[in-house]
């Protein structure tokens, strides 16, 4: 398979959205144009849909609408009436349903839609008109600002093109449990009559966390979703592909098994695996799609359905340097251990950095780094920038954050935590010229420019 993203030897930079000021417009482009000086022919994203209080991009309360703290506020498009009537038109399958469901909740202070009154909670045909007549204006401004997102969006994509960059979108598996997908499709999650998560998804202990971790989103109902031939899943797909030239789908591992967790528990620990139909719903998508420009996130507990899934769809899959120096000499994200079609990371958005992640280390492991890389002291991370770029790997991906030398004031999220997370951003004028020079020269010596 040769997805067009992963047609040769690509280096990428990872930086979310929110990290940038005007990120669609001003922000968006200036970061473009850094990159295609410096060699970078990708830039990962995060899912950019709209996010509960805590600002999680894996928390979405949409599959299908844009966060709209994105917007460039300086460069909002004039709704030209036939341009405007045809995204409208596009968009009827999920804009309707997200902007009375985000006009509801605010009308309901921001309460769990399970809580509202048993009318709008249940969707009653008659409370629903009554709602759409009341807000009207309240109602078009929301479709304002997602034809807003729709327009930056598609002039930003634009610009990459122009200058040879390609964008990995990033897909969560689940959607939040108080999200526009949750109220308006009920049948297709595993949720109590009163519309709670009857059980919820998470992972088991794991090198983040050894009581596992424990998200809340409600589960698929995959036999409902079998019925009508994925539609749901397949829509979500679909829809990130139109704004994106490769998808990584997060949690992979569910579309083989998913740990589920009774709604309720304390942690993780007391959940258990169960099959998912990842084969049939990939299949469908493969026949609509022809080759699948997706990437598996199959980090954490993989096993072999795993695998066979991934390689069976030839979907790329991801190694991360920062967990290659537990184990031994055959853990698969050695860099000697690397595959042709593998994305290779020194870390993601669920790491420290680089520098914060080699400072922590005890001095035994960090010996063994040392050894390893066969470098002296004081040279992350560029050492182990070089073993990410030097991979056989088709796509390497660099969080920003270790373009930069950052430390561990500078990381994104913990998982497992819930406060102080998604909150870093960019410094202003930190990406120079200087550095995008030193970049092209390392993307030139190790075949990726």
């Amino acid at each position: 398979m040769r997805l067009p993203v992963l047609d040769r030897r690509r280096a990428g930079v990872l930086l979310h959205l929110s990290s940038l000021e005007a990120a669609l417009g001003r922000g968006g482009r200036e970061f473009i144009d850094w990159l295609a000086e410096a060699g970078f022919s990708v830039w990962q994203i995060l899912p950019a849909g709209p996010t509960g209080g805590d600002g999680s991009p894996y928390w979405v309360r949409s599959d299908f609408a844009g966060n709209p703290a994105f917007l460039d506020p300086q460069e909002l498009p004039q709704a030209r009436p036939a341009e405007y009537a045809a995204f409208l038109d596009e968009s009827r399958g999920w804009l309707d349903d997200y902007a009375l469901f985000e006009v509801l909740s605010g009308k309901q202070g921001g309460a769990a839609w399970w809580t509202w009154p048993a009318e709008l909670r249940d969707r009653d045909s008659a409370a629903l008109a009554r709602a759409r007549r009341d807000r009207a204006a309240e109602l078009h401004r929301i479709r304002h600002e997602q034809f807003a997102f729709f327009v930056q969006w598609r002039q930003l994509r634009e610009h990459a093109r122009s200058r040879g960059v390609r964008i990995l979108g990033d897909l969560p598996f689940y959607v939040g449990p108080h999200s526009a997908e949750t109220w308006a499709h009920r049948e297709q999650f595993q949720l109590q009559p009163d519309g709670r998560p009857a059980a919820v998804a998470g992972v088991p202990p794991d090198y983040f966390s050894k009581n596992g971790q424990l998200w809340g989103n409600p589960l698929y109902d995959w036999q409902a979703m079998r019925r009508d031939h994925f539609a749901c899943w397949r829509a979500r797909v679909l829809a990130q592909l139109e704004r994106v030239d490769l998808l990584r789908i997060d949690h992979f591992r569910a579309l083989a098994a998913h740990w589920a967790v009774p709604a309720g528990a304390a942690d993780a620990r007391g959940g258990a695996w169960h099959p998912s139909p990842g084969v049939d719903l990939l299949r469908l998508l493969m026949d609509e799609l022809g080759d699948l420009p997706i990437v598996a996130e199959d980090l954490g507990v993989i096993t072999d359905d795993v695998v066979a899934l991934r390689k069976g769809f030839g979907l790329p899959g991801m190694r991360v340097l920062q967990f290659a120096f537990s184990g031994e000499g055959d853990n698969p994200h050695l860099p000697h251990m690397h595959e042709h079609d593998s994305v290779v990371y020194t870390g993601t958005h669920d790491n420290d950095t680089t520098l914060g992640w080699y400072r922590s280390l005890d001095e035994e492991t960090r010996h063994r780094v040392d050894a390893m890389l066969g470098i002296p002291p004081r040279s992350m991370p560029e050492a182990l920038i070089r073993e990410a770029l030097g991979s056989v790997g088709q796509l390497a991906v660099l969080p920003v954050q270790d373009l930069l030398a950052l430390g561990s004031e500078a990381r994104l999220n913990t998982p497992g935590t819930v406060l102080g997370n998604w909150g870093w951003r960019l410094p202003s004028g930190a990406l120079t010229p200087a550095l995008a020079a030193r970049f092209a020269e390392f993307n030139r010596m190790y075949g990726r420019a």
